[in-house]
């Protein structure tokens, strides 16, 4: 599928953050929504009508982490195809671990590396 013809969900509470992860994806010419906690995220993925190619979630969010959020996520029927990546500042070898086995597809420390996170996002495609 064309980059073009893709929308993934950004779920970030820095704005530095949301910057980094758009930019990239916009510069390949992907569609971003961005959400700033998990109740705008909820309300992208359940209420607007929208459809998501993937979801990349920041473990730590304000409202609820970023685990609560993949759980609602693999629960609702509409959006539990979703592939969901993590992404922390907060990172170990162990939560990467605890991520993928949760159920979340990728996972990436803080700063991310650009072509390995596109790479990856490729392939979920």
């Amino acid at each position: 599928m064309p980059h073009r013809d893709w929308r993934v969900l950004v779920i970030e509470d820095d704005p530095d953050g949301q910057t980094v992860v758009s930019t990239i994806l916009e510069h390949l010419n992907i569609r971003t929504d961005v959400a700033a906690n998990a109740a705008e995220a909820e309300g992208f993925l359940f209420d607007s009508g929208n459809t998501y190619n993937a979801v990349v979630i920041d473990l730590a969010l304000p409202d609820k982490d970023g685990w609560q959020l993949l759980s609602e996520i693999s629960a609702h029927p509409s959006t539990a195809h979703l592939p969901c990546v993590a992404i922390t500042a907060y990172h170990t070898s162990k939560l990467r671990e605890q991520a993928i086995e949760a159920g979340f597809t990728a996972y990436f420390a803080k700063p991310i590396d650009s072509t390995a996170f596109v790479r990856s996002l490729e392939s979920l495609m």
